[in-house]
């Protein structure tokens, strides 16, 4: 058992790392793509945010069902569905001509999604519950790890031969997290002969645990704040002085910047919070990311705003970790993976919603204005969570906690 929940982090972290790496290749580069390739010469800023915001809005909606059949069925299986599927659309992504066959392909996206959810899901539930916040840490970096490394291959491949062409290196690395899934994971700890779980009964169980809640809450409006900006990063790049060939370049250097200071500062942060706390982190985090944001609004200049984007990331590197952590805190061992199943539910709601305000804000107000409501949301957040909201754990779940640091 020792061995085989170790082997599974490492497998899946690199699962996640190529899924991730994927999604990064080509997705922060639609605005371009949809205006060079597609031909959307109006309403960019909507047209993109759209695009970002409906595959988040059909994978919250489909997530509780994949949730249920994992239950039933494994997590493993779901995947090698999402790992194929998503191959196969990406694929299918590098063919599109025009922009609505483009938007129905983002929707499928969302539907037949999950991988990154299902390998956390089968961290949660197959890892001793003394290891399981330590092994919850180490998946954290590998998104961030395929973040830094995604855009930075998206901009050299876009640079080179085409956004489009970006489509094609995506569906590739993401086969490759799907074969790693279906040769290498070993899901142990699951009982076939359960029935299914209720949605309903889940949601009520969690609606119980006002910590719980509260974390989904947070989760949800710092994810919010964050995804205003997705849409418009590429544009502002454009706006700040980068030549269209280059922007697709300069613009995943930026993305990476972020992912770059996350890998970095997140495993310091997390040593931190196992001393003095999560919520006193996430509250640094969120008080350092709203700082990050403001003065990124007076910054016209390309090779600044890039090394404050770093900055921003050092700060904002404490606060996803530490939320995940508060989870494996507040939550039961049993109910841990439903937990994390509804916190992606929450969170991918959240993705759609943000860049779909962000896209017809920048289309409404200037991008740089953007920053200022995102630094001013997030301090709002730490404010609130400073002197509104407890969060309490079971004395249980404390001691699990602090034996988990100190085996880590």
């Amino acid at each position: 058992m020792s061995f085989s929940w170790k082997r599974n982090l490492v497998v899946l972290w690199i699962g996640v790392f190529f899924c991730s790496a994927a999604y990064s290749i080509s997705i922060p580069f639609l605005p371009i793509f949809l205006h060079t390739s597609l031909g959307v010469n109006e309403h960019l800023e909507a047209w993109s945010g759209i695009s970002f915001g409906i595959t988040f809005l059909a994978s919250a909606l489909i997530s509780p069902y994949w949730g249920s059949l994992s239950d039933k069925y494994g997590r493993k299986p779901m995947l090698i569905r999402s790992g194929y599927s998503l191959a196969v659309l990406y694929f299918l992504n590098y063919l599109v001509t025009d922009p609505y066959s483009f938007l129905a392909l983002r929707v499928l996206q969302g539907l037949l999604a999950g991988f990154v959810p299902a390998s956390i899901a089968l961290v949660a539930t197959n890892t001793p519950d003394k290891h399981v916040g330590y092994a919850l840490g180490v998946m954290a970096t590998s998104g961030a790890t395929g973040g830094i490394i995604g855009p930075l291959i998206g901009g050299f491949v876009s640079h080179l031969w085409g956004n489009r062409e970006a489509f094609l290196f995506s569906a590739v690395v993401v086969l490759i997290a799907a074969f790693i899934a279906t040769f290498f994971v070993k899901e142990t700890n699951f009982n076939r002969s359960g029935e299914r779980s209720h949605v309903a009964d889940d949601i009520r169980l969690a609606m119980s645990n006002r910590s719980f809640v509260t974390i989904l809450g947070l989760a949800m409006v710092v994810t919010i704040s964050v995804m205003l900006l997705e849409p418009l990063l590429t544009v502002y790049v454009l706006q700040l002085g980068a030549s269209q060939q280059d922007a697709s370049l300069s613009s995943g250097i930026i993305f990476s910047a972020v992912g770059i200071a996350t890998v970095l500062a997140a495993p310091q942060w997390g040593k931190i919070g196992g001393k003095i706390g999560y919520s006193k982190i996430l509250f640094i985090g969120l008080v350092g990311g709203g700082i990050g944001n403001l003065l990124q609004y007076f910054f016209t200049n390309l090779y600044g705003f890039g090394i404050l984007r770093f900055v921003y990331g050092l700060f904002f590197a404490a606060v996803y970790p530490s939320l995940n952590a508060l989870i494996v805190k507040v939550t039961d061992p049993e109910f841990r993976g439903r937990a994390f199943s509804l916190n992606q539910s929450s969170t991918q709601l959240a993705n759609m919603i943000g860049p779909v305000l962000g896209g017809f804000l920048g289309g409404w107000i200037p991008i740089r204005t953007v920053f200022i409501i995102n630094g001013l949301a997030l301090l709002i957040i730490a404010a609130l969570m400073k002197t509104k909201f407890a969060i309490q754990a079971p004395a249980k779940e404390s001691r699990d906690l602090k034996a988990d640091h100190s085996t880590a």
